[in-house]
């Protein structure tokens, strides 16, 4: 019997079929069982693979500190005293603001203005001024003081300011220290504000207008003159008086020096650090035999402003209570972070290298 013989090209077209079945199973196998498939890279039109940068939706009205959440937090001056026997303060590293002004003779005394960063405890407190109650109430603060000269007692009892005072809460939400001597003794909590406003009846709700801040390319391409050290000679011939700031390269702030003894916390020694100094100058006049002093605010003026170890000449503009630098026409922007300002009677006492 004859056998047929089968074309050696159906053979080979059987085979080319069959592999072809075989690598489209494989394929759909594939398919199916990838789980954690290798996204395709994309470039962008310049060939460069895109960044995302994240940034925070909201920030700190006077600091310019990204924060996730909205804040709400009402700012709350307090009035702390700078005289050597009240060194070194408590709460003063956490203030977001800093107004250091002349009170008596050659003795400063601070504004510190507290929303982004909460103190367990500040002091020591001091009496009001009047100038530091304007102050305050461009940041629309609660104010916080212990006693008060003639012209800020009137002020206070006029019932229009937001206000505690240790004269009516001394020994109560204001605390006596015993390890200090009055009048330089006298402390107040965090958590006693809270309590004295829910006695007084008035909100610690309601954020303050944000001042205006760079952005990060802005603070790297800052310019000025070389602003690295800076001394202010409110005293002549006692140094303990004097206000000096230094330009640390490696964290980008300054630090504040007061008869060369750095200024920081009491308990944890942590020190005050600076984004931008503001140095103010304005008319200052004796008006009674203490020596307080009536300063003007209101009329604007010259200015420095130090900024990344730079210093400009700028001028200031009070701003509805607030003293704000000018640059060009224009308000000058901050570097994000804490500002001091500096009220001098005289640029004669100021000097920088």
């Amino acid at each position: 019997m004859l056998k047929k013989k089968i074309p050696l090209m159906f053979i080979l077209l059987l085979l080319f079929v069959l592999t072809a079945c075989n690598a489209s199973d494989e394929g759909e196998k594939d398919n199916g069982s990838n789980q954690n498939p290798v996204p395709e890279e994309k470039d962008n039109e310049d060939g460069k693979d895109e960044e995302i940068v994240e940034t925070d939706p909201y920030q700190f009205p006077l600091t310019g500190i990204g924060m996730q959440d909205e804040s709400t937090q009402r700012a709350v001056a307090a009035m702390i005293s700078n005289q050597p026997p009240a060194r070194p303060q408590t709460g003063l590293s956490k203030a977001d603001v800093v107004y250091e002004i002349l009170a008596e003779g050659s003795i400063t005394r601070f504004l510190a203005i507290y929303q982004s960063d909460l103190p367990e405890n500040i002091g020591p407190i001091r009496s009001a001024r009047d100038y530091f109650i304007d102050i305050s109430q461009g940041y629309d603060s609660v104010y916080i003081a212990h006693g008060y000269s003639p012209e800020a007692k009137k002020m206070l009892n006029s019932g229009k300011y937001d206000h505690l005072n240790g004269i009516r809460y001394d020994g109560s939400l204001f605390k006596r220290a015993s390890f200090r001597n009055a009048p330089h003794n006298s402390y107040i909590t965090f958590q006693n504000i809270e309590k004295g406003a829910n006695d007084e009846g008035f909100s610690l709700s309601g954020a303050p207008k944000p001042m205006a801040f760079l952005s990060e390319d802005d603070v790297a391409n800052l310019t000025g003159e070389n602003g690295a050290e800076l001394t202010i000679k409110y005293s002549s011939n006692n140094n303990q008086l004097n206000a000096e700031y230094k330009f640390n390269a490696q964290t980008g702030k300054y630090e504040r020096y007061s008869g060369g003894v750095k200024t920081a916390e009491l308990d944890s020694n942590i020190p005050v650090l600076i984004d931008n100094i503001i140095v103010v100058e304005t008319t200052h006049r004796i008006i009674d035999s203490k020596g307080r002093r009536d300063i003007d605010l209101s009329s604007g003026g010259k200015a420095l402003l130090f900024q990344k170890g730079k210093v400009k000449e700028v001028e200031w503009k009070n701003e509805s209570g607030r003293l704000v630098p000018y640059e060009g026409g224009q308000p000058a922007k901050l570097v994000p972070g804490k500002t001091w300002f500096n009220v001098v009677p005289d640029m004669n006492i100021v000097s920088y290298q």
